[in-house]
C-alpha cells in the first residue's frame, strides 16, 4: 500500500475518508443495475413475456458467480485491509494470491456444473414452459457456462483493488464493463445477430463485457505491481498462517447473503410460476428496478469495510465506530429516497419495461411491496459489513442467514399456502423488518465487546509502562 492510500486511512477526515471509498462503489453498482435493467429493456422491446421471464429467471443462476466472488474477495479484502492496518505486508500478498486461486477453482467447478446440469437447472428456476426453457437454457450456457470465469473474477478484482483504498480504479473496472455491456445488447441484438436470438444476444454481451472488464483489471495489476501487495504468484505459504480459514471465515457471511438472495429469488419465481407468466414477468420486472436501493446500501458497504477492518486492526476504534456511523447513516437515506421514489413513481418505473397489460399492473403491485424493506435492509447490510471487518464472522454469518433463508423462504411457503400465490412478495419486507431488528441488537452488543477490549488492552499497555 502506498502513502497517498495509507492516508485516506489513517489521517484524512472521516466523512472524506467515507465519500472517497463509497462513491466510486456506489457507482459501480448503480452502473450494474443499469446494466441489467438494460437487458430487461431491450428484451422486453420483443414485446415477449416469455423471453422477459427467461431472463429474469436466469438471474439467481447467474449471481451465484458473484457469491463466489464475494467469498474470495470481501473475505481477502478484509484480510488484506486488516493486514496492512498491522503492517503486515507480506501477509496481505498472501491473502490475495489464495483469494485468486480460490475464486478461479471454484467458479471453474461451478461452470461445470450448470453446465452438466443445464436442463435441471433451468426447470429448477421455475421456466418449465418449453420456449421460456430454451430461452433460459440459452441464456445460462452464454453467460455462466462460457463466460462465467469473466464475471466472478472480475468482481474478485475489483474487491481486491478497494482493499488497498485504490476505490477509484475498482470502481471504474466495473463500471466500464457495465457501460460497455449497454453498448454491445443493441448491437449484437439488431446486427450480428438475427431475429428471434435477442436473449442469446444479451447473454453474449454480458460475456464480452465482463471479458473485457477482466482485461482491465489485469492491465491496472500489472502497471502497478511495484506499489501493490495483491500478487498471483502461487505461495504455499498461502495455505499456512491461518490465511485460508480467515478468508473463508469473513468471506461466508457476504458469500451466503448473495447465494441465499438469489435462493430466496428462485423460490419467489418457482411458487410465481404457478401463477402464470404475467406474474413472472412482473415480478421479474419489480425485483430488477429494486435492486437500486440494494446497490447503493451494497456499495456503501463494500466501499467502507476497508476503512473499517484497517482501523479495527490499527487500533483506532473511534475513527472505526465513526466510520460505521456515517456509511451506514448515508446507506439509510440513499435507501428512504428509493423508497419513496418506487412508492411515488412505481407505475412509470415498470413501464419502462412493461407498457401494458396485466404483467404491468402486478409489477407495479410488486414493487410498491417490494420497496417498504429496502432502508431496513441497508441498515442491515451495514451490520453485516461491520462485523465481518470486525472478525465477528459468527454474528455475521447469523445476520446473513436470517436477512435470506431462515425466515423469508418458510415465510412465502406459509403465505402460497395460505393465500393467492401474488402475495408471497410481502415475505421480503417482513423479513427486512425484523433482520433490520436483529441486526441492531447485534451491534449493540458488539460495541460493548469493542469498548472492553479497548479498556483491556490500555490496562495492559499501563501495566507495561510500570514494570
Amino acid at each position: 500500500m502506498d502513502g497517498k492510500n495509507r492516508y485516506i486511512f489513517e489521517q484524512e477526515t472521516v466523512l472524506k475518508a467515507v465519500l472517497r471509498l463509497a462513491l466510486p462503489t456506489i457507482l459501480s453498482q448503480i452502473i450494474l443495475v443499469v446494466y441489467n435493467m438494460a437487458d430487461t429493456f431491450f428484451i422486453s422491446m420483443t414485446d415477449s413475456d416469455i423471453k422477459l421471464s427467461a431472463v429474469t429467471l436466469c438471474m439467481p443462476v447467474f449471481m451465484i458467480l458473484t457469491a463466489i466472488a464475494n467469498l474470495f474477495g470481501a473475505g481477502g479484502a478484509a484480510v488484506m485491509s486488516r493486514a496492512n492496518g498491522a503492517r503486515k505486508q507480506q501477509h496481505a500478498a498472501w491473502a490475495s494470491v489464495f483469494s485468486f486461486y480460490g475464486c478461479l477453482f471454484t467458479t471453474l467447478l461451478y461452470s461445470g456444473a450448470v453446465a452438466l446440469t443445464l436442463r435441471g437447472t433451468v426447470n429448477l428456476i421455475g421456466a418449465v414452459h418449453p420456449e421460456m426453457h430454451r430461452e433460459a437454457a440459452a441464456y445460462l450456457l452464454r453467460t455462466v457456462v462460457i463466460g462465467g470465469i469473466f464475471t466472478s473474477m472480475n468482481a474478485l478484482f475489483s474487491h481486491l483493488v478497494r482493499a488497498e483504498g485504490r476505490s477509484f480504479a475498482a470502481g471504474f473496472g466495473v463500471i466500464f464493463g457495465s457501460i460497455l455491456n449497454i453498448a454491445l445488447d443493441p448491437l449484437f441484438m439488431f446486427v450480428l445477430m438475427p431475429k428471434g436470438k435477442e436473449v442469446q444476444a444479451v447473454a453474449a454481451a454480458t460475456a464480452v463485457s465482463n471479458a473485457a472488464g477482466t482485461v482491465f483489471f489485469l492491465i491496472l495489476l500489472l502497471r502497478i505491481r511495484k506499489e501493490t501487495a495483491i500478487s498471483f504468484r502461487f505461495d504455499r505459504r498461502c495455505l499456512r498462517n491461518g490465511i485460508a480459514k480467515e478468508i473463508l471465515k469473513t468471506g461466508l457471511p457476504a458469500c451466503l447473503m448473495t447465494l441465499m438472495e438469489n435462493v430466496s429469488y428462485a423460490v419467489l419465481g418457482h411458487l410465481m410460476a404457478t401463477a402464470g407468466v404475467t406474474f413472472q414477468a412482473g415480478i421479474g420486472v419489480a425485483k430488477k428496478i429494486n435492486m437500486l436501493a440494494h446497490c447503493i446500501a451494497r456499495g456503501t458497504t463494500q466501499g467502507v469495510l476497508p476503512l473499517i477492518a484497517y482501523n479495527y486492526s490499527a487500533g483506532n476504534y473511534k475513527r472505526m465506530k465513526k466510520a460505521f456511523l456515517i456509511s451506514s447513516a448515508v446507506s439509510v437515506f440513499f435507501s428512504i429516497l428509493c423508497m419513496a421514489g418506487s412508492l411515488a413513481f412505481g407505475r412509470q418505473l415498470v413501464q419502462i419495461f412493461i407498457e401494458e397489460g396485466a404483467s404491468l399492473a402486478y409489477g407495479t403491485r410488486f414493487l410498491r411491496i417490494l420497496c417498504i424493506g429496502c432502508p431496513f435492509s441497508a441498515f442491515a447490510y451495514a451490520v453485516i459489513s461491520f462485523l465481518q471487518a470486525v472478525r465477528e464472522s459468527r454474528q455475521s454469518f447469523i445476520l446473513a442467514m436470517l436477512r435470506k433463508g431462515i425466515v423469508d423462504i418458510p415465510l412465502m411457503l406459509i403465505i402460497f399456502e395460505l393465500s393467492h400465490p401474488s402475495s408471497i412478495v410481502w415475505a421480503t419486507p417482513v423479513t427486512d423488518f425484523i433482520c433490520c431488528c436483529a441486526a441492531a441488537g447485534i451491534f449493540a452488543i458488539c460495541l460493548k465487546k469493542l469498548k472492553y477490549t479497548v479498556k483491556h488492552r490500555h490496562r495492559e499497555a499501563e501495566r507495561q509502562m510500570i514494570i
